[in-house]
């Protein structure tokens, strides 16, 4: 992002990314349990930020590991009570209410809701020493808040790390538990690179005009 700051906490419409996805999931729900998942050393930098921008929305913290496995079991760990948990990527600001209601709905009745969008362009699939086409209906790009019962959860990540794990579906996947595929959405960008950025602050311009 070529930023010495971190990028859930660059600015976006005059507030941190971050505060933009976690009111997607206050204005859900507003008794939603929030659970924010940061390296510990910017545990003060959040809290300040908070304050600078009077943020009130009631978030617990919890400290973020070596790995995205480690960080979600640390978050994990603050929940001691049954039903369901959805995670999501802090720099995902654009999910919709409608998306969070649906993966919440489905794993209700289906114990996961994980959420994807089909490839809009040609793939291939690529090795050391070849590449061949691969079918786009074949293919899916997953994307967040991926929501599982709480128990189902917790079991899962209970097992040893292992480096194939990408997300919260591989891991639970490791267990031996189908995985229900929703229908996602394309505006729930993942802000990785300043291109990214880029189109975040379009799209909100784009709402502002439309609204």
């Amino acid at each position: 992002m070529k930023s010495d700051i971190p990028k859930q906490f660059l600015e976006l419409d005059g507030k941190p990314m971050l505060m933009h996805t976690i009111n997607a999931f206050y204005q859900y729900n507003s008794e939603i349990i929030i659970i924010v998942v940061l390296p510990k050393a910017q545990f003060i930098f959040w809290e300040e930020l908070c304050a600078a921008n009077k943020y009130t929305v009631s978030h617990l913290k919890a400290p973020g590991g070596k790995t995205r496995f480690d960080s979600v079991k640390n978050g994990l760990a603050l929940i001691n009570e049954d039903g369901l948990v959805a995670v999501h990527d802090g720099v995902r600001p654009f999910v919709s209410i409608q998306l969070i209601d649906h993966v919440f709905t489905i794993a209700e009745k289906s114990v996961n809701a994980v959420p994807f969008i089909t490839p809009q362009d040609s793939v291939r699939f690529v090795n050391k020493t070849d590449n061949k086409i691969v079918e786009r209906e074949n293919v899916c790009l997953i994307q967040t808040p991926q929501c599982f019962c709480t128990d189902l959860l917790k079991r899962a990540y209970n097992k040893p790390y292992n480096s194939n794990f990408t997300d919260d579906a591989s891991v639970v996947t490791a267990i031996g538990e189908k995985i229900n595929l929703v229908g996602g959405c394309y505006e729930n960008i993942k802000i990785t690179t300043t291109h990214d950025l880029h189109m975040a602050e379009f799209l909100i311009k784009q709402s502002k005009e439309k609204s």
